[in-house]
């Protein structure tokens, strides 16, 4: 790999702009409809042999005040997005354009602030106690809530369908996860009761359109680019889904939100970024994140199941049952997991504005930034770097298995953040970094426990595949 301590040459960043609207407008159809997400990205760095390169990012002309991005494209050149001391990270969370507050009750959530802003501090600070304060409840909890998805699962299998939406079931289980941790209550005893998942789909839905497509035929793409891209679609029509899941857990919460007014935050402000984080970070994050899992655990095929169920059951026995010290012995199980995260990340965009002129190095160059622009990072292809991993268009389950494999994870980046970093109230990584990576091992811990293998398809959507299940292999023994 190359060192970012080299002498590299400092060279103006290559790429256009193109004419004022139409070049943004042009871009934006490619990355839509002509080319796709990775050919956009991927003819840009062939075309001007560069992976720090100018160009247009979605949404463009009307919904983005000014779409020109500089898009850095290689595991090097990323990190700076991680810089706070160089980079702002305000209003930036959805790319160019950002949502409207009225779908937050007005509020600027801690997501959308940038760490010099002393509500930021103070909000992470908060969520980060939390976590810590729960930290005997995670594995009780989430396994409860696992058992019900597992049979459900069965029972989907069993119907007249004989297959089962994976998405929808661990959609249900993750949001009674959730929100019993946050509250210790279920839904299904608030308003909320069992529409958690679509009243957080729809909310979702409206506000991240902009950055969709909605898969139509290719005769009605312009249709689709008019209605979701010309204006944003307004909050009033997504109002009674978000007041639902705010009223909901406004009288769950008393408990949690008492605690933020003693921290020195808001009731109002506290719940309203407690929604945010449960709907927006917690429940969109995850939902993406499992079926990723589960289909790059599908696509190992038996052998890896074999492995996976062998290293799990054994250690299981050796400890006497599952718990903390059994899922940190499970190295295969555990790279698995960062496998996955690495090779398909469920959040793969990351944005920040240079804080000051700034100098960032690829492998092969040097480029200046000037103050205020803004940097697009592609996740995807800054963890599939050629230069850094071998073989990385490859899954590779034992890839992170020993020292060497230990010394890649500084390049696994989902969490808005290095794996070998922690989230603190001072930077923006993900405050449930280390809840993540426990629950998808955990899944994966209890799913091979139940079962020797399983049989599957998905198609790609939005973000994130869409996973059916469609055989269950029951364990034989254990």
């Amino acid at each position: 790999m190359a060192s970012s301590d080299k002498n590299l040459p400092l060279k103006p960043i290559p790429g256009s702009y193109g004419l004022p609207f139409f070049g943004a407008m042009s871009d934006r159809h490619d990355y839509f409809y002509h080319q796709g997400r990775d050919k956009y990205f991927a003819t840009r760095i062939q075309k001007y042999n560069s992976t720090v390169i100018r160009t247009n990012m979605p949404p463009g002309p009307f919904i983005s005040s000014n779409p020109r991005v500089i898009a850095l494209l290689d595991g090097l050149s990323f990190s700076v997005l991680f810089d706070n001391a160089k980079v702002d990270k305000r209003d930036v969370l959805d790319g160019t354009f950002m949502p409207s507050t009225s779908f937050t009750g007005g509020y600027r959530t801690c997501a959308f602030q940038d760490t010099t802003e002393p509500s930021h501090a103070l909000l992470k600070r908060f969520y980060l106690t939390f976590l810590a304060s729960k930290h005997d409840t995670f594995l009780p909890l989430f396994r409860n809530n696992l058992s019900d998805h597992f049979s459900d699962l069965e029972d989907k299998l069993a119907g007249k369908s004989g297959k089962a939406s994976f998405n929808s079931s661990i959609g249900d289980a993750v949001f009674n996860f959730l929100f019993r941790l946050l509250t210790d209550k279920s839904p299904a005893d608030t308003k909320i009761g069992s529409d958690g998942p679509s009243l957080v789909q729809t909310w979702l839905a409206a506000q991240l359109a902009p950055l969709a497509t909605l898969g139509l035929p290719r005769i009605l793409n312009y249709v689709e680019d008019l209605l979701i891209r010309t204006i944003p679609i307004p909050s009033w029509t997504v109002k009674s889904s978000y007041k639902k899941l705010y009223e909901g857990f406004s009288s769950a919460g008393a408990s949690i939100l008492e605690e933020a007014e003693r921290a020195g935050i808001k009731r109002e402000e506290a719940c309203h970024n407690l929604v945010f984080m449960l709907g927006f970070n917690a429940q969109g994050g995850l939902v993406n994140q499992f079926p990723i899992l589960i289909k790059w655990i599908g696509l190992g095929g038996g052998d890896l199941h074999k492995e996976l169920a062998e290293e799990i059951r054994s250690v299981v026995r050796e400890e006497g049952g599952v718990s903390l010290g059994a899922l940190d012995k499970m190295t295969l199980t555990k790279s698995v997991v960062y496998e996955a995260l690495r090779i398909e990340p469920a959040v793969p965009y990351q944005y920040a504005r240079a804080r000051e002129d700034l100098v960032v190095q690829s492998h092969d160059a040097a480029y200046q930034i000037k103050k205020g622009e803004m940097i697009f990072g592609y996740q995807p292809f800054a963890t599939k770097d050629p230069k850094i991993f071998h073989n990385p268009e490859d899954f590779v389950p034992d890839r992170f298995v020993g020292r060497d494999g230990e010394n890649l994870l500084r390049h696994v980046l989902w969490s808005n953040g290095r794996e070998t970093d922690d989230p603190t109230p001072d930077n923006k990584q993900c405050p449930a970094k280390n809840l993540v990576l426990l629950l998808c091992r955990l899944y994966l811990v209890e799913f091979f426990l139940r079962y020797d293998t399983f049989t599957f398809h998905y198609k790609p959507v939005v973000l994130g595949p869409d996973v059916t299940i469609n055989s269950l292999t029951k364990a034989s023994s254990f």
